[in-house]
């Protein structure tokens, strides 16, 4: 099983069950040319040495900071399956960058609001704002700077954003499906006007005067009438939560 955050590895299934060791040598050099191209005017990015004890990557994005040690960092590289060589070092590097904790004002700035579960049973779902980069999606938790004023700024201006995301919509059926085809927990982007969906899935030929939404984060949204979507809940192998479109507002937020 591959890490994501390190993009998932190309790695064969040799490779992955017996990895090549990252060595911490490579990576620190990889990392000496890699990371001033990520690095901008708000990402700061660089390599703390402590005596004794190896080198720390550091990366600070306004409020927010991750420390690693170098040597930490090659094991998880290991252990995912990384290909040992600068190319494959270069990428999970790259991708670990991405994958850092979002900011307050990079989230306010271009956050889109989804949903996706609130809990670890996958029992429930809620709203949460995520920040695209790439063709990862990462969830915002609000800092402890940031006041209620700000939060609901933040999440009013996702569900803004969520209603320009461009997603395609497949009619099989009875069934009207929603995905996005290159982060698929946008698809849910998509209940945030329940109202709109219902308009373009009537105008694509299928009537569904009482539409109910089947919800499985990070998979297609399933729109179709209360039984057949039952009966899609009840088909799947996977968790999801089936809700009548009118419920959607009343969702919590995380």
């Amino acid at each position: 099983m591959t890490d994501t955050r390190f993009g998932g590895s190309s790695a064969g299934l040799l490779q992955r069950l017996r990895p090549t060791r990252v060595g911490v040598a490579d990576l620190r050099e990889v990392a000496d040319a890699v990371l001033p191209a990520l690095a901008t005017p708000r990402l700061r990015l660089g390599m703390v040495q402590r005596t004794g004890a190896g080198s720390v990557l550091v990366v600070e994005e306004d409020e927010r900071q991750v420390r690693m040690g170098l040597h930490e960092l090659a094991d998880d590289m290991t252990r995912a399956g990384v290909v040992p060589t600068a190319t494959g070092i270069a990428q999970a590097l790259t991708s670990w960058v991405a994958h850092r904790p979002v900011a307050d004002a990079a989230a306010a700035a271009g956050g889109i609001a989804v949903l996706d579960w609130t809990d670890a049973h996958e029992t429930a779902v809620g709203w949460r704002v995520v920040v695209r980069r790439g063709d990862v999606s990462l969830p915002w938790s609000p800092s402890t700077t940031a006041g209620p004023d700000e939060v609901h700024r933040t999440r009013s201006a996702a569900s803004g954003r969520a209603q320009d995301v461009d997603l395609d919509l497949r009619v099989e059926g009875p069934v009207a499906l929603w995905s996005h085809r290159d982060v698929p927990l946008l698809a849910t982007s998509a209940l945030v006007d329940p109202e709109r969906m219902h308009r373009r899935i009537t105008a694509a030929g299928l009537e569904m005067p009482d539409m109910h939404v089947v919800v499985t984060p990070s998979r297609p949204v399933a729109c179709a009438g209360p039984g057949v979507a039952a009966r899609l809940a009840g088909e799947s192998s996977e968790s999801s939560v089936t809700l009548p479109r009118e419920e959607l507002a009343d969702l919590p937020w995380l």
